[in-house]
């Protein structure tokens, strides 16, 4: 009798031990899993402010920042009979939309509006061909020059994007050092890297442009931030959309297009003589007497 109520009594104890080592397994389990939820939880968090940081940093960089001196998109340039000068405007409100040159405002009876990539070998032709006799018309006030630097040749520079870090270098120029814009424009072209190379990186375009006298810090710290780098893209995304200063050409030809008072040059690139001709042809006909 002894031993069979010893032998329940041991049962019961090891039943309650059993009972017990469950119910710890069983809070020990509760409890990691609540670590669990409370750590995926704080991955989640970690997740989303990860997500915020990004797509405010994002939205920082991505803004587009207006330049001054370049209203129209482009940088005017006039001159007096000695010397040529940029005409300076302030930077457009944000959501502006870019104002066209009053070519009625201007003395001289031609206006030249060039749309080019720093990267374009046949904008280096007709810039090398004809940019002496063009310096010469403006100084002397016989005519204006609108350039707008823009960026199509991205895919020829090995994944650099040489096209839009040149245009957005010529842009710090014109809001920083719009007198030096010529000077730089003519190194751009004189330093144009081959097609298919990864062109100048971003010191030697600082120094080429600093060497050419846009040598401010304000313009070196532009290039390297690529400050107007979206500027860039949208202007180029109106052009090739067929916003253009001429009333009766809408559809973008490529790099050089060029505007004689609104009539695009079809001729030679490499041909200085064609070029003046058809700028005297265009002046003619903005000078003959009204019938």
């Amino acid at each position: 009798m002894s031993n069979t109520a010893d032998g329940k009594k041991a049962r019961r104890e090891h039943a309650r031990e059993l009972a017990r080592q469950e119910r710890e397994t069983a809070q020990r389990r509760r409890k990691r899993n609540r670590l669990l939820v409370q750590g995926g939880v704080i991955v989640a968090l970690l997740a989303v402010v990860t997500v915020v940081t990004l797509v405010i940093v994002n939205a920082t960089t991505t803004t587009t920042v207006n330049p001054k001196n370049m209203a129209s998109n482009g940088i005017l340039f006039t001159g007096d009979g000695t010397t040529l000068a940029p005409v300076t405007t302030k930077a457009l409100a944000l959501d502006a939309d870019p104002v066209p040159t009053d070519t009625s405002s201007l003395d001289a009876a031609v206006n030249i509006v060039t749309y080019i990539d720093y990267a374009c070998p046949i904008c280096q032709t007709f810039e090398t061909t004809n940019a002496e006799q063009i310096d010469g018309w403006v100084t002397a006030g016989e005519a204006s020059l609108e350039i707008h630097p823009i960026s199509i040749l991205d895919r020829v520079s090995l994944g650099t994007k040489y096209s839009s870090r040149a245009a957005n270098a010529a842009v710090c120029v014109a809001n920083y050092e719009p007198d030096q814009y010529m000077a730089v424009n003519d190194a751009l072209f004189a330093q144009q890297p081959e097609e298919n190379t990864s062109g100048l990186d971003t010191a030697a375009l600082k120094k080429l442009v600093a060497d050419a006298g846009a040598d401010s810090d304000d313009v070196a710290s532009c290039i390297n931030d690529k400050t107007f780098a979206s500027w860039v893209t949208n202007a180029t995304d109106r052009v090739t959309s067929g916003e253009l200063a001429s009333d009766t050409v809408t559809e973008f030809v490529g790099t050089p297009t060029v505007l004689v008072n609104g009539q695009l040059y079809q001729g030679a690139v490499d041909d200085a003589e064609a070029f003046a001709t058809f700028v005297a042809q265009v002046a003619g006909e903005a000078t003959a007497p009204a019938e």
